[in-house]
């Protein structure tokens, strides 16, 4: 289950980190309000994968997977650069996640 909390966390940091953009600097309500409440389900998710998976390993993954998500949602909502560069980094964050999960023990 441990896993299943963490890709939720990632889920959840993804959507904070997009819906900050509408926020306009929280001053818009709702926008604000789905932020905030995307961040504490993300870390509530974070701390229920941490029970049982390294700290290291979940937070690296966590924000790995916030990180390639977020700008994937940039590149698709927002226009943002979808250059070969910026392409291939993102595919190195991948790898490093990979690799974690592999190398990390199936958590108990």
């Amino acid at each position: 289950m441990a896993w299943v909390y963490l890709l939720v966390a990632a889920a959840f940091e993804i959507q904070w980190a997009v819906t900050m953009k509408y926020t306009e600097g929280f001053s818009r309500l709702w926008p604000s309000l789905a932020c905030v409440t995307g961040m504490a389900v993300s870390v509530f998710f974070l701390a229920l994968a941490q029970r049982t998976l390294p700290v290291g390993t979940s937070y690296a993954i966590w924000t790995g997977l916030g990180a390639v998500g977020t700008a994937l949602c940039g590149m698709l909502l927002f226009g943002e650069s979808r250059e070969v560069a910026r392409l291939v980094c993102i595919g190195l964050i991948v790898a490093g996640v990979l690799g974690l999960k592999l190398v990390t023990p199936a958590a108990s």
